[in-house]
């Protein structure tokens, strides 16, 4: 069991490996980047469940998150910072703490990194050709080449972190079991979400 900081943010997610960068500028996320620094950079990262009335600024989280541990950092005049998380290990959210710091604090357990996986070649062309359609319907410019030289485990999970998904699917990629369920589930949600309104353009909701 391990005691996190948390930031609760909608659509922001985190794979172990993988890198986000934050703008921090609420007084209570700066707190707790101050008490990340001071102690272990390390920060968790966890999406709030769908806001219900009277919950006030302490929505219901998922169970999932990430543990972030603060890469980078540039400290702004005005107090606010820019930085970059590289994801360190899923968590399992197991109790909230009752704390007087203006940042919520969580006890988690550390999930077992799973197996390592690659994509057969049909898998990874799936995968490449259904973003390619859904790139080019959104008008994304794109350095495919870049894209072709990744590994399998950053390809899927940098497209999970960025594709414009609503938070539940957003939250379902990051509790697939694996890169091969995560990349399929992709597939799904690319065809799923890149139904076109009268503007043409992607319908999210």
């Amino acid at each position: 069991m391990t005691r996190l900081s948390i930031f609760p943010l909608p659509g922001a997610l985190l794979f172990p490996g993988m890198h986000l960068p934050l703008h921090i500028f609420e007084p209570r996320y700066r707190a707790m980047i101050s008490d990340a620094m001071a102690r272990d950079r390390r920060i968790g990262m966890i999406q709030p469940r769908m806001m219900e009335a009277g919950a006030g600024d302490k929505p219901a989280l998922y169970d999932i998150g990430c543990v972030g541990r603060i890469a980078d950092i540039e400290m702004l005049d005005d107090g606010r910072s820019n930085l970059v998380l590289e994801g360190v290990s899923l968590f399992r959210l197991e109790r909230e703490l009752d704390v007087a710091t203006l940042f919520r604090q969580v006890e988690a357990t550390l999930l077992p990194e799973p197996p390592p996986e690659t994509l057969s070649l049909g898998e990874r062309s799936a995968l490449e050709l259904e973003a390619r359609r859904f790139a080019d319907h959104q008008g994304y410019a794109v350095d495919w080449e870049a894209v072709a030289r990744l590994d399998d485990q950053s390809l899927v999970n940098g497209i999970a972190q960025i594709a414009p998904f609503d938070v539940a699917a957003k939250q379902a990629l990051l509790e697939a079991d694996g890169i091969k369920m995560r990349a399929d589930l992709i597939v799904q949600l690319m065809q799923f979400f890149g139904r076109h309104d009268g503007d043409d353009r992607v319908t999210l909701q």
